[in-house]
C-alpha cells in the first residue's frame, strides 16, 4: 500500500475541526469491497464512514482503488484519494449535524447505476 503516506498528507490538509468525534480514526486496509448492488463486480466501495460500538471511523479500501485508479499519474491519483476523504469527512459531519443530504445522494447515483444496469 504506496499510497499510505499520500492519505495522511491530505488528512492533514484539511482542517481539524472537521475530524471532531472521528475517535476511530482513518484507516487504510489491502483489501477491495464489492458494493451489495454490483452486478457484474464492477461496482467498488472505494471507502465507508462507519459508526459502530468502536467509534466513527473512516476506512479506505485500497484494493478497490487500486482496481479502480491504479493506473493514473500521482498528481490524478492524489485528487481522487482527496475526494473519497472528503466525501466521507463529509458523512460524518452530516451525521454529526443531524442531516443525511450526502447520503441521498449516494441512493440517487446507486439507484442510477441499476437503471443503467438493468437485466
Amino acid at each position: 500500500m504506496k499510497n499510505v503516506p499520500l492519505l495522511d498528507e491530505i488528512a492533514d490538509a484539511m482542517p481539524y475541526e472537521l475530524y471532531r468525534e472521528l475517535n476511530g480514526g482513518i484507516s487504510i486496509v489491502p483489501q477491495h469491497k464489492y458494493h451489495p448492488v454490483a452486478r457484474n463486480n464492477d461496482l467498488y466501495i472505494l471507502g465507508e464512514y462507519k459508526r459502530d460500538l468502536i467509534g466513527n471511523s473512516i476506512v479506505f479500501y485500497y484494493g478497490s482503488i487500486a482496481r479502480v485508479y491504479g493506473n493514473l499519474p500521482r498528481d490524478e491519483f492524489y485528487k481522487k484519494m482527496e475526494h473519497i476523504l472528503h466525501h466521507e469527512v463529509r458523512h460524518h459531519n452530516e451525521y454529526l449535524a443531524g442531516t443525511d443530504d450526502l447520503e441521498f445522494w449516494d441512493d440517487e447515483q446507486i439507484l442510477k447505476y441499476l437503471e443503467k444496469n438493468r437485466g
